[in-house]
């Protein structure tokens, strides 16, 4: 009767996939669709990678100058491969909670699934209220950095405006992703912006090696526990971009061939981080501890300014990435979530881009913020409880048993799932958050010490 029962449910899924495929390319036929809607694998591929890299692109060679280059190296691709383990954990958790659900004969035409109803469905409220805590603050956060980093790039094109000015300004250019309605209308963006943070990489990359090594140029990280656990909080951050995995899967005609995305994604993105951060930090070595933002050590070029402007870009696709989520969340709670006006969406959403804005001109610390949120939200969000979730899940035979999706056996099945669960909550609570933690909130409130709040220019050079 189980078997029975499996086979029908195959068959749903089978057939609820084949009809989205269906309206899909009947649309597919219009430019419109071409460049708006999109949910092939190639579309969540291109989401993934070009969320993961963003500003943090700028931040990587300021964390090697902490930690130094061998330990840089490193923990980008062990990170790298952790978070590919865990977005694909939250893949399988998702494709369970939604087979249980069209089981039920649950209908998703006009209702975005996200991670906390994932939690809820499989494991309860108090995971539910968990894993929206987290979620939520991490994103607001995420979204904060994106403001920041747009005044820290455009200041060094145009310094006649503070950067808290140019927060303003970009504050308002931001809240029109309002009116994207959802992951499937990022298709050309995401697209674009993937392309320019290649050339933003390329860019840095190449002009470090151009430019060579400063007179006398110093290589001395680690130097203090607390500068080698920030950067390390940090390049954790980077490869920790899962709190939109859901809303990107469920913008898929078929969601289950997400799996393996994430970590196709990560390899690609090692090849922009990793010859980046490097070369910059060899060319310019401890100038970056007082540089968070690596354009600041490069002289002014036609070919600098390309890569501002297009960075300047893609964080504002960023910034609609981290916002989405919240503003479905927001559209739930109001219960403005079904309607089919994208303008009266767009007018219910707006609250949400205030705070963040607010919160961008209070804490404008652009680099030290990074290392903060990953210790304090990334480490649980991204890493912990996804695979806290997926032991619970799976935690009785029977469950198991029927589990939707196996574990590959290439890591020993659910043994070692089971295993390499347990070693990612121990390492990322007693190094990410702990370690992390207490080192990230120590530079973050020397920053405030330094600047306080409200700083007009963090960092700025002075005037000449």
């Amino acid at each position: 009767a189980e078997e029975v029962e499996k086979k029908i449910l195959k068959m749903s899924i089978k057939e609820t996939e084949e009809g989205i495929m269906e309206d899909e390319t009947e649309q597919r036929g219009s430019m419109k669709s071409f460049l708006w809607h999109g949910g092939s694998v190639y579309d969540a591929w291109f989401s993934c990678a070009s969320n993961q890299v963003a500003q943090v692109l700028l931040t990587l060679p300021y964390s090697f100058s902490q930690m130094g280059m061998a330990s840089g190296v490193i923990l980008q691709i062990f990170y790298g491969f952790m978070g590919s383990w865990t977005a694909y954990l939250i893949s399988v958790l998702y494709v369970e909670y939604r087979s249980r659900k069209e089981k039920q004969n649950v209908n998703f035409n006009n209702h975005v699934i996200q991670w906390f109803e994932v939690l809820d469905g499989l494991l309860g409220p108090y995971w539910k209220a968990i894993g929206l805590t987290f979620n939520c603050t991490f994103l607001l956060f995420g979204s904060v950095i994106q403001l920041i980093a747009c005044a820290s790039n455009i200041y060094y094109i145009n310094d006649k405006l503070d950067k808290r000015t140019w927060t303003y300004i970009f504050g308002a250019c931001c809240a029109t992703t309002v009116f994207i309605p959802s992951f499937h209308n990022y298709r050309i963006w995401s697209f674009l912006g993937l392309g320019m943070t290649t050339y933003t990489a390329w860019y840095l990359t190449i002009a470090a090696l151009v430019h060579g090594q400063v007179e006398g140029v110093t290589h001395s990280a680690p130097t203090k526990p607390v500068l080698y656990f920030t950067g390390a909080t940090n390049i954790l951050y980077t490869f920790g971009g899962h709190a939109v995995t859901v809303e990107i899967m469920h913008a898929m005609w078929r969601p289950r061939k997400f799996k393996y995305i994430y970590l196709m994604a990560t390899l690609y993105v090692f090849t922009l981080t990793i010859p980046s951060a490097a070369s910059v930090y060899w060319a310019f070595g401890d100038e970056l501890l007082t540089h968070a933002n690596a354009f600041s050590l490069f002289p002014n070029s036609p070919w600098r300014d390309a890569a501002v402007i297009l960075m300047l870009i893609h964080q504002f696709i960023t910034f609609g990435f981290a916002c989405t989520p919240l503003y479905f969340v927001w559209e739930k709670v109001i219960g403005m979530h079904d309607t089919n006006s994208i303008l009266l969406r767009a007018i219910t959403r707006l609250p949400v881009v205030i705070p963040i804005w607010f919160l961008a001109i209070i804490f404008p610390f652009f680099g030290p913020i990074n290392s903060a949120v990953g210790a304090l939200l990334v480490t649980f969000t991204v890493y912990i409880i996804p695979s806290l979730a997926h032991i619970f899940t799976y935690r009785s035979a029977s469950s198991r048993e029927n589990a939707t999706e196996k574990p590959p056996a290439v890591i020993g099945g659910w043994r070692g799932a089971f295993v390499v669960n347990v070693v990612v909550v121990v390492w990322v609570f007693v190094v990410g958050f702990g370690l992390g933690g207490w080192a990230s909130m120590t530079n973050f409130i020397k920053q405030v010490d330094t600047f306080g709040l409200f700083a007009k220019c963090y960092q700025c050079p002075p005037r000449h």
